[in-house]
C-alpha cells in the first residue's frame, strides 16, 4: 500500500498548472492570477485630506489661536488651482487634493468659521490628516502575485488598480463518473436493494468549490461495455475522477475497463482510512484518479489527492494546503499501520485555542457526520495513544483552506 504523503507526490508529478486565459475583473472571483499583476495608476494620485477641515502651512498654525483668510474650497474631485501663501487656508472636503503649499489639514471641529475668516483653535504638524500621494500603491508596482487565487478584496484591488482585464489560469475540466448498479439518481423511483447516488453531486461541488468546471457523466453500470463507452466521454478533460468500482472484486470493474481501454495504471492502494481502494493512473493525457465508492472515503480521498491536483492546474503557488494544528478535545487510542483521517468538531477554548474533538463513531458510511465535521484530524501510521490537550494536525474545511 502507498503512503499518503507518497501517493499524493506521484499524483501532483501528472500534472502542471494550465495555461492562461483573459478574463473581465468583474468576472475574475475565484480565479488563478497568472502573473504578477501590476498597478497602471498611483493611488492617492496627489496628497489627500484625510478629514474635513482646512488646509493649511503648518508654519501658520504652530502657535493657535490663529485667524487665516479663507481663499477657496476644494470638494472631492475639484482642486484650488493656485498656491497657498502665508496667513492662508483653504476649506477642504474628505479625498479633496491639497493645494500647492499646504502641508497639514486642521480638522472643521478645531477651527471656527467667519465668512472668509477662520480661526484656528487647535494647531496641527504637517502632515496631519494628510493622505500622501502613493500611500496605498505606485504605478507600475506589484499588488497581486501570479499564483493567488482571487477573493472579493483582490477584484477591488485590482479594479483600483486599473486592470480591467486578467490574466489567469484556465479552470481546470474535471470529468465525473460514478459507478454501480446499485444506485438511482435522487428523485428517481428507488428499487429494493439500490441506494440514492450522491457521490456525483458531492464531488461535482467539491470541483466547482475547488475552482474547477464539473463535466458529469453520469453513472456507469456494471457493465464492461458501457462503462468503457462512458470512460471515453472523459478523453480531452483536464481529470478523471471515478467513484467506485476501482478495486479488484469481482464487480470492480473501473481498473480492468480502463486497461482495455489503454489506460496505465500506477497504483491502487492507499495505507489510509478511509479511502484505502484508491487508483491513480493515466488515460491517454488525462490522469485518472479512482476514489472509493463509500461517499465519505470518496470525499476524504478526494481532499487529500483530487484537491491538491485541480490547485497544481490552477497555477496556485502552494497546491497542498499548510497543516494546521489544534489540541484534541479528547483521548484517542494508539492507530494501526494505516493514516487515519477523523471527522471532527473544531471550537475555540477560553485561552483562543482550536479544539478538534473527533465523532465518537467514525464508520465510513455515515455522511451525516461527515457534513456536520469542521475538520478531519490526521492521525499518523502507528501512532501512540493521544490525550485530550495533546496537539495534533489537522485539515480544515473552510476558512480559506479548504471546501468541501
Amino acid at each position: 500500500m502507498q503512503p499518503v504523503e507518497d501517493a499524493r507526490a506521484r499524483i501532483l508529478a501528472a500534472f502542471a498548472p494550465l495555461p492562461a486565459e483573459t478574463v473581465n475583473v468583474a468576472e475574475a472571483l475565484g480565479r488563478v492570477l497568472a502573473e504578477d499583476l501590476t498597478s497602471r495608476v498611483t493611488q492617492p494620485p496627489k496628497n489627500l485630506s484625510a478629514m474635513d477641515g482646512y488646509a493649511v502651512r503648518a508654519a501658520d498654525v504652530a502657535e493657535a489661536p490663529v485667524t487665516l483668510r479663507v481663499v477657496g474650497d476644494v470638494p472631492a474631485g475639484s482642486h484650488y488651482p493656485g498656491a497657498l501663501d502665508v496667513g492662508e487656508a483653504v476649506r477642504i472636503f474628505t479625498g479633496g487634493p491639497l493645494p500647492a503649499g499646504a502641508d497639514t489639514i486642521v480638522i472643521q471641529e478645531n477651527a471656527t468659521r467667519d465668512d472668509d475668516r477662520v480661526t484656528i483653535h487647535q494647531g496641527a504638524a504637517a502632515g496631519t490628516y494628510v493622505r500622501p500621494a502613493g500611500l496605498d500603491f505606485t504605478a507600475g508596482q506589484i499588488g497581486i502575485c501570479a499564483g493567488r487565487r482571487l477573493t472579493s478584496r483582490d477584484v477591488g484591488l485590482a479594479a483600483a488598480m486599473n486592470r480591467p482585464w486578467l490574466r489567469v489560469h484556465r479552470r481546470p475540466r474535471v470529468a465525473i463518473l460514478a459507478t454501480g448498479d446499485e444506485i438511482v439518481l435522487p428523485g428517481d423511483p428507488l428499487m429494493e436493494n439500490q441506494i440514492v447516488s450522491s457521490n456525483g453531486f458531492a464531488l461535482a461541488a467539491f470541483v466547482q468549490a475547488c475552482g474547477g468546471e464539473p463535466l458529469h457523466l453520469g453513472i456507469a453500470p456494471d457493465d464492461a461495455a458501457a462503462l468503457g463507452d462512458m470512460i471515453d466521454g472523459a478523453r480531452g478533460s483536464d481529470m478523471l475522477l471515478t467513484s467506485g468500482g476501482a478495486s479488484v472484486g469481482q464487480h470492480d470493474l473501473v481498473q480492468d475497463v480502463l486497461r482495455r481501454n489503454g489506460a496505465e495504471i500506477d497504483f491502487w492502494k492507499i495505507a489510509m482510512r478511509p479511502g484505502k481502494p484508491l487508483m491513480f493512473g493515466r488515460l491517454g493525457n488525462t490522469p485518472v484518479v479512482g476514489l472509493p465508492g463509500n461517499p465519505v472515503s470518496s470525499l476524504v480521498c478526494a481532499a487529500i489527492f483530487a484537491r491538491p491536483a485541480i490547485a497544481r492546474m490552477l497555477g496556485q503557488e502552494s497546491p497542498v494546503p499548510e497543516s494546521a494544528r489544534a489540541v484534541l478535545g479528547c483521548d484517542l487510542p494508539a492507530n494501526d499501520r494505516r493514516q487515519d483521517y477523523l471527522r471532527a468538531r473544531l471550537e475555540t477554548d477560553g485561552n483562543g485555542k482550536q479544539v478538534a474533538t473527533p465523532f465518537n463513531k467514525q464508520d465510513s458510511s455515515m455522511l451525516t457526520r461527515m457534513a456536520r465535521a469542521d475538520c478531519l484530524v490526521v492521525r499518523p501510521p502507528e501512532a501512540p495513544p493521544a490525550k485530550a490537550g495533546d496537539a495534533v494536525e489537522i485539515v480544515p474545511f473552510g476558512g480559506g483552506h479548504l471546501e468541501i
